[in-house]
C-alpha cells in the first residue's frame, strides 16, 4: 500500500474536487431559487429562510472541502519518512491510514480501503511519531504498525 501513495493522493484529490463541485452546484441552485422568489410578490418568508440556511450549510461545507484541498496540496507525494507524520501512509495489522485531511474512506483500485485522516484525529495523536514495528492503543485495541511511507 505504501507504494501506492501517488494513487491514493490523486483519489483523495478527486474526492475533494467532487465535494467542491457538488457544494458549489448546490449553492448555485439555491441562489437561483432565492432569486426566483424575489421576483414573486407573495413568496413565503419561511421558505426563503430555509433556503438561506441551506445556502449557509453548503457554503460551510464548501469551505471545509477547500481547506482539505489546501491540506492535500502541502503533501510531498515522493517523501517517505520513517516516523508517522503529516503525509504518511500507515499500515497496521488491521487498516491503512493516510495522514492528510479528514476525508474518510477511500477505495483503492486493488480493493483495499484507506482511512484518510487529519492530524486532528484522535487516532493520529496515538500513532504520531511512531515507526514500523511500534504499537499504539486506540479504543482499547492494540495496533501494530507494519509499514510507514
Amino acid at each position: 500500500m505504501v507504494s501506492n501513495k501517488k494513487e491514493l493522493y490523486f483519489k483523495c484529490l478527486d474526492s475533494v474536487n467532487e465535494q467542491i463541485e457538488r457544494y458549489q452546484k448546490e449553492m448555485d441552485l439555491i441562489k437561483e431559487s432565492m432569486d426566483a422568489n424575489d421576483v414573486k410578490t407573495d413568496y413565503d418568508e419561511d421558505n426563503k429562510g430555509e433556503l438561506l440556511g441551506n445556502f449557509e450549510k453548503n457554503a460551510s461545507r464548501l469551505n471545509n472541502a477547500r481547506e482539505m484541498k489546501e491540506s492535500l496540496s502541502r503533501i510531498d507525494q515522493d517523501l517517505h519518512s520513517e516516523a508517522i507524520s503529516f503525509g504518511s501512509v500507515v499500515e497496521t495489522q488491521k487498516n491503512f491510514y493516510f495522514i492528510a485531511a479528514p476525508i474518510g474512506e477511500i477505495a483503492m483500485d486493488d480493493g483495499s480501503t484507506v482511512y484518510v485522516i487529519s492530524t486532528d484525529a484522535p487516532i493520529y495523536k496515538k500513532m504520531e511519531g511512531k515507526k514500523e514495528g511500534d504499537t499504539f492503543t486506540f479504543n482499547d485495541t492494540e495496533h501494530i504498525i507494519t509499514a510507514v511511507g
